[in-house]
């Protein structure tokens, strides 16, 4: 049984495009996170990891250094990963480069599906990939940039998350919403 807080998600944001760069900045930042834990312990969490990272404001989260982790591991709910806690900040300066680099964040990672939403058409869960040839490329190309914690499953957790792939059933209602931009 879903949680309030994951049905919540689930209908109105995940699969549902956006290009915002603090939005692809923060669930660079989630998706990382979340590795080897599941979903629900980071969406509970979420307005914690908003608080501790500047609501991903990249440009301020750029000029931290490792000593912020400590504050952050002390002061807010967030998982207690120091690996995950840095890469934000290390994230937040390869960011820099890519938005100097494309114009935007949503640029350079919205070019994996052509900068346009790939809608896929699963009858069942169990025909959803952990990973495509997509994320991988992304993968590699975060990797090559300087980004931590962007490996292909995270990058196609990812990718489903902001609207790169709508991955919703055919017969959930979401599904066709997506397709026609529709927000609930």
């Amino acid at each position: 049984m879903k949680q309030p807080i994951e049905r919540e998600y689930h209908d109105k944001e995940w699969g549902r495009v956006n290009k915002s760069d603090t939005y692809l900045f923060e669930f660079l930042t989630l998706e990382g996170a979340q590795a080897g834990l599941s979903w629900y312990t980071i969406l509970k969490r979420r307005e914690a990891y908003r608080a501790a990272f500047d609501n991903y404001d990249i440009a301020r989260l750029a000029l931290y250094e490792d000593d912020r982790v400590e504050a952050i591991i002390g002061g807010y709910d967030v998982i207690k990963h120091r690996g995950k806690i840095s890469s934000v900040f290390n994230n937040a300066r390869a960011a820099q480069q890519l938005i100097n680099e494309y114009g935007s964040l949503a640029n350079a990672l919205w070019q994996f599906v052509e900068h346009q939403p790939v809608n896929n058409h699963w009858q069942s869960m169990e025909e959803i990939p952990t990973s495509t040839e997509a994320s991988k490329q992304m993968s590699r190309f975060l990797k090559k940039k300087g980004f931590k914690f962007v490996g292909e499953t995270i990058c196609y957790a990812f990718m489903q998350a902001v609207g790169m792939v709508n991955d919703h059933l055919v017969t959930c209602y979401c599904h066709q919403e997506v397709i026609e931009g529709k927000i609930k």
